[in-house]
């Protein structure tokens, strides 16, 4: 871990309110921040004091995860729930290429910040319908869905001094029947297609969530169980060539075999009372 950045002149304590200026940077668990040079940082902005709930459950019943929220609070916290959902949890904590010093300091909120395609918060939050909570600099409160909060690899939707407050899902998502499909080209290798499936057990809605694969995520929506050839065409028409990610961890061409593949699996598994 790279640990020296030699051009940061200054801690802050992010319960002192000033002026954002260029350099400065959010610093939650750090785990990113100092895992390699970082040239353009000169202030960091703590948040390890601000007091924040790592998770909590609000009257309504649905799940408000605090960005400085550690993967180990989340996993401890979704191991003693009794959603239908839960399970989706610890298969997304799991899938961390992470040591367990990394997983006890890596935040939910850097997680998402990053922006990357393996981001299985990322996969977690959007599949689940989740919602963003941020925060501009002067203490104005926006709202957008996680699908939406990130606009490619690495791209999201912050402006200059936002910060991730937390992510909020819903208690109809965690009421939801799940399914989880992951692939790394090696083991314990970070994820090369991360798809999930809800089912909503009121409606019979069907959610397919494409992550990793793709440099964004992608969600389909399906009123009623779609059959197979309507998930291929959906999925086939929904991503382009040219949205598939492409890096070490696997080329296009595997992300999207891979994506097609895992969608049947998902729909199945989901959608195999209707006799589909």
């Amino acid at each position: 871990m790279h640990v020296d950045l030699n051009t940061v002149v200054e801690l802050r304590d992010a319960r002192l309110r000033e002026t954002w200026r260029p350099g400065d940077a959010w610093l939650g668990g750090g785990t990113y921040l100092f895992s390699e040079p970082q040239p353009h940082i000169r202030r960091l902005v703590d948040l390890s004091r601000m007091g924040w709930d790592p998770v909590r459950v609000t009257p309504q019943g649905d799940l408000e995860i605090a960005a400085t929220c550690t993967i180990a609070q989340l996993s401890r916290f979704a191991r003693g729930a009794r959603w239908s959902a839960a399970p989706l949890f610890e298969q997304c904590c799991r899938a961390f290429l992470a040591s367990w010093k990394i997983w006890n300091m890596a935040t939910v909120g850097g997680n998402l910040c990053n922006g990357l395609p393996a981001g299985p918060m990322i996969s977690l939050t959007a599949a689940l319908d989740g919602v963003c909570r941020l925060q501009a600099q002067d203490g104005s409160l926006r709202e957008t869905p996680v699908a939406d909060f990130i606009l490619g690899a690495g791209v999201k939707d912050l402006r200059p001094g936002d910060l991730l407050r937390s992510i909020t899902v819903p208690a109809r998502a965690l009421a939801a029947r799940t399914a989880f499909r992951q692939a790394s080209l090696y083991g314990l290798g970070r994820s090369g297609a991360l798809l999930v499936g809800t089912r909503d057990q009121g409606t019979g809605e069907f959610v397919l969530t494409v992550t990793a694969s793709t440099v964004r995520p992608f969600r389909f929506r399906f009123p009623l169980s779609p059959n197979a050839q309507a998930l291929e065409e959906a999925v086939a028409y929904g991503i382009r060539a040219k949205e598939y990610f492409d890096d070490i961890h696997g080329l296009p061409a595997w992300r999207r075999h891979m994506t097609f593949r895992f969608a049947e699996e998902i729909r199945r598994e989901l959608c195999e009372e209707d006799g589909r």
